[in-house]
């Protein structure tokens, strides 16, 4: 397995230095990625793995909580709660090898204002992003659903100079995406973009492990399964892994086969998933290979 990593990486990292992508903010070409989550735990968990393929191949990784987290727990509360979460997403943080940071808005109670639609615009903008990942502004948590509002709010007005004038606008536009999600209505999560993460898929559940009052204790008790969670901590991450594997849709199927090509999308055992927004940069797929150089075949 070690063999085959090495081996994925160094592939990686020639494909990183063959492909300059046009869409870089910055002149080096090297694009930049940012992911917003409502949570501190969000973005590990839907986009984790490809957060650390792009980190190996040496491009820079934000991850963004809009809230502190200072509601999720069934016994810790308010300041504490958000102090651990904090520390607990910083250490995620080292274990993706991305940066991480919390916006001090209260969990549970995210409106789409203007004060933090304009947070969002600043740390976009402040990490020069040529990519935007976000949930859709479906689901079942409000926070969730006014996380995605914002971010789409967000998407325009980063360019627009006379928003937010005390941090430069961006000179392009980014690509914005969507996290995979299951809901239905009013329309189904459409996989435009399918990564294989199958390699990092073991560094992506060591990270997520971090998320200790969540992973192993609230998620858990809110989900009513507590009595699973190992008491041997020894075992708890295997637990983990198994537990939240994310089955591989027949739509995602269908874009690993349209990007990897059938007999290596049939070898992929865990995916992230991504849909292009409507607003921002529209790529075509030669413009997303650029830009998702792990698509390449």
């Amino acid at each position: 397995m070690r063999t085959v990593c090495k081996s994925f990486s160094g592939l990686l990292l020639l494909t990183l230095s063959v492909f300059f992508t046009a869409h870089a903010q910055n002149k080096d070409g090297k694009i930049r990625i940012i992911m917003i989550g409502a949570h501190p735990d969000d973005c590990d968990v839907a986009g984790g793995g490809t957060a650390i393929l792009f980190a190996k191949m040496g491009y820079a990784v934000k991850f963004v909580s809009v809230t502190n987290g200072d509601a999720g727990h069934q016994t810790l509360k308010g300041v504490a709660l958000a102090k651990r979460r904090f520390a607990e997403a910083q250490e995620a943080a080292k274990r993706f090898g991305v940066t991480y940071d919390i916006l001090d808005n209260h969990d549970g109670q995210l409106m789409p204002s203007l004060e933090v639609r304009f947070q969002i615009i600043k740390k976009i903008r402040e990490w020069d992003a040529d990519i935007v990942i976000a949930p859709r502004p479906n689901d079942y948590h409000p926070d969730h659903r006014y996380t995605g509002v914002l971010v789409q709010d967000a998407a325009y007005m980063v360019a627009v100079p006379n928003i937010v004038p005390a941090t430069p606008a961006l000179k392009k536009n980014p690509v914005f995406l969507y996290f995979q999600d299951d809901f239905q209505r009013p329309n189904p999560f459409r996989p435009d973009v399918a990564i294989d993460i199958t390699v990092v898929y073991e560094q992506k559940v060591h990270a997520l492990a971090a998320h200790i009052s969540q992973v192993y204790e609230w998620l858990p008790w809110i989900g009513n399964y507590l009595a699973e969670v190992p008491a041997d901590k020894n075992i708890r991450e295997k637990w983990l892994a198994k537990k939240w594997a994310v089955p591989i849709t027949p739509a995602v199927s269908s874009s690993l086969q349209k990007w990897l090509g059938k007999d290596n999308a049939l070898q992929v055992k865990y995916a992230e998933a991504f849909e292009i927004c409507e607003y921002g940069v529209q790529p075509n797929e030669e413009e997303l290979k650029k830009l998702f150089p792990m698509l390449i075949k």
